[in-house]
């Protein structure tokens, strides 16, 4: 098949992105691109070459075994090339390549496989003679290396001499130098303290560390290693027979190996091992990327052999990026129910911890400045929480000539009105109530679960909905009939009577999901909790001050402000009477709380804040406690009772769970505060 030139100019594309890369690391000392994302170009382009075998170049990035080494260094000849491993992504490409060796293997009954954390640092090959550290060489391009054999050497965990009474004349011995993950935050903060440019991550660090000409500097990192492969000269007397009996005599002559290695009886093993600890690698004191997959046996290993740039006998198994890179191939934006306009990139597609992301938010006007994002860039993207893709910066090495800074748009996409700023805010909006997009996002909110329930009010359907006319506000859907709605394209009666039945059973819904459904700014499903609490009807609610609704717990002056100035509107004040008569509920019987009467219900109990609470703000959850009659800390202990718990938890949690300390969420504590009972 025939590259077409969409093709050709992407192969060219991609090999300059990776040569600046490769070049700014290896030989500037200054990387702007982090492994993942290097790895992700490199196998796009690794992809269109062997699906167009006549665009492959002598100069490619993949006719390299690596890059060549910094110019400051002595570059000397590996005494064994250091090849790399080839990447599976997935089961499928695991068993491809066990598959593979397979075929060239007929006699591989009962061989086993030995699994190893891949550790996220930089390689090093260290020669031994007669037991005396003699050398030390980075990987470089995998031919030669450069030598730091005194940065070596103030490596703790490198022993100078190896713990055997009679060595071979010559050992060498693989492994990674690696930065442990508190040792990597102090040295960033000591940077920052400085004015100095941060690491991007542990390994970058490693790497600048290694190449210190002072190693003094280097000592001072504290730099680790784990052994994981020896090579003995061919007169030695020790016989290693599987890569297993390798890492227990690493152990034996004085290195630390990976203490969570394993022996795997088949892939399905290999996999398990790999599934466990995708999860336990984010508790690890240092970074893990994968799991490297070896054949046991080394006389398998040896019959195997090498292809031109990988071992046959050996894979590493990467996680699923969670950072990862794409191209932006348009900027939009989106109103949301409350109007708000959400600059949002639009990428090729992507797959970012599992899932294909194609869109990507951009928050506001001033992150969009701030990142100088334009249309053709090469971004690296993560997902917030977990949840939702965002951009985390631009890779504006790579950016092609004659791109354009993105400008927010003036008027309203979806109606032409003026957008506003408003003072203070950072966040752009339609303020046109009529507005189709808020008017969307306000029946899509309406429907959904936290709020009235309503199955079958989804996006398509809302949108069939306004296209025909049928609903103008959330009052309208309560008019709609059977004989209305299946008359509609890609409707039928069935559907129809099932979305009528759904809307009327709405109604039963209680007063405060009644209220959350409104879409009041700031106003959660805990915080629509509180204020029918304590306001036991709309109509008290809806002429309540704002100091009224700021002397309640839980709700803070935002959520005050906002709930204040929406019963201002006259098209809400409307909405309400229409919703009434319509059967929902704006009354709640539950007596109001009344935080004196609960004074002591936390008494005695110690709690410990962390990460970020929906709605609250921590001095307010802390006031909360305390007046209920508990205790606040700032570190957990054996001595706390409860660890109050918000997203992006730091390593609190983990402490806590350790300790097996009691979680508490924001919704809990809330519940607490309404109720009579002492936990």
């Amino acid at each position: 098949m025939k590259a077409n030139t969409e093709i050709t100019q992407k192969v060219t594309q991609l090999r300059e992105q990776l040569q600046k890369a490769s070049y700014a690391y290896y030989v500037l000392d200054n990387p702007f691109m982090e492994d993942s994302i290097y790895d992700q170009l490199y196998r796009q382009l690794q992809d269109l070459e062997t699906e167009f075998p006549d665009l492959i170049t002598s100069d490619s990035p993949t006719q390299r075994v690596g890059d060549r080494p910094a110019s400051k260094f002595i570059s000397i000849k590996h005494n064994i090339p250091l090849y790399s491993l080839e990447n599976a992504f997935n089961l499928e490409e695991l068993n491809k390549w066990d598959d593979r060796w397979k075929r060239l293997q007929t006699n591989h009954n009962n061989q086993n496989y030995v699994c190893e954390l891949k550790i996220d640092g930089c390689s090093l090959a260290l020669t031994y003679e007669k037991g005396i550290l003699t050398r030390g060489v980075t990987r470089g391009d995998g031919i030669m290396g450069e030598e730091i054999t005194q940065n070596v050497k103030t490596i703790r965990s490198i022993p100078l001499k190896l713990n055997l009474e009679n060595p071979p004349d010559l050992i060498e011995v693989r492994g990674e130098a690696f930065l442990p993950l508190k040792t990597f935050d102090e040295l960033n903060i000591e940077r920052q303290e400085k004015g100095e440019y941060l690491f991007a991550n542990p390994r970058n660090a490693t790497a600048g560390t290694l190449r210190q000409l002072d190693s003094k500097k280097v000592a001072d990192r504290r730099l680790d290693f784990f052994a994981y492969t020896l090579h003995l000269s061919g007169d030695s007397d020790i016989k290693i027979n599987t890569q297993w009996d390798s890492l227990e005599f690493l152990h034996q002559m004085g290195f630390r190996v990976n203490p969570h290695r394993q022996v795997c009886q088949d892939i399905t093993e290999v996999d398990q091992y790999f599934q466990d600890w995708d999860n336990k690698r984010k508790s690890l004191p240092y970074m893990t990327d994968g799991v490297v997959v070896k054949l046991n046996l080394i006389s398998l290993q040896e019959e195997l052999g090498f292809t031109q740039k990988f071992p046959r006998w050996a894979i590493a198994l990467k996680y699923p990026a969670e950072e990862v890179s794409t191209i932006v191939t348009e900027i939009t934006v989106n109103i949301g129910r409350t109007g708000a306009v959400t600059p949002m990139a639009i990428m090729q597609p992507v797959e970012v911890a599992g899932t294909t992301v194609q869109r990507a938010t951009l928050h506001n006007e001033d992150r969009v400045k701030e990142l100088d994002i334009r249309v053709g860039d090469t971004v690296v993207i993560r997902k917030a929480g977990e949840i939702i893709p965002e951009v985390l910066r631009v890779l504006k090495e790579l950016r092609p000539p004659n791109t354009i800074p993105y400008q927010m748009p003036k008027n309203c996409p979806e109606c032409g009105s003026k957008l506003v700023r408003p003072k203070d805010e950072a966040v752009t909006r339609c303020l046109n109530s009529s507005c189709p997009a808020i008017l969307r996002g306000s029946l899509i909110h309406w429907g959904s679960r936290d709020a009235l329930d309503i199955r079958g009010l989804g996006e398509k359907n809302v949108i069939l909905l306004i296209e025909n006319n049928l609903v103008k506000s959330i009052a309208d859907l309560y008019n709609l009939t059977s004989e209305k709605i299946e008359k509609l394209d890609r409707m039928g009666k069935k559907s129809a009577d099932n979305l009528v039945t759904a809307i009327n059973h709405s109604k039963q819904q209680s007063y405060a999901r009644v209220l959350y459904g409104l879409g009041i700014r700031y106003v959660g499903k805990v915080n629509a909790e509180i204020l029918t609490q304590n306001f036991p009807s709309i109509d008290v609610l809806s002429q309540a001050k704002i100091t009224d609704l700021e002397s309640v717990y839980g709700i803070g002056i935002e959520i005050a402000q906002s709930v204040f100035e929406w019963f201002k509107i006259p098209e809400n004040l409307d909405l309400i009477p229409q919703l009434k008569n319509a059967g929902l509920s704006f009354k709640n019987q539950v007596s109001t709380v009344n935080i004196s009467s609960n004074s002591q219900l936390l008494e005695g109990k110690t709690f410990v804040l962390t990460g970020t609470l929906p709605t609250l703000k921590r001095k307010e959850a802390e006031d909360i406690i305390k007046k209920l009659g508990g205790k606040i800390s700032s570190s957990v202990s054996k001595k706390t009772d409860y660890l109050l718990l918000g997203e992006d938890a730091g390593s609190k949690l983990e402490k806590a769970r350790g300790l097996g300390i009691k979680e508490m969420s924001e919704e809990d504590l809330l519940k607490i505060l309404q109720s009579s009972e002492n936990i």
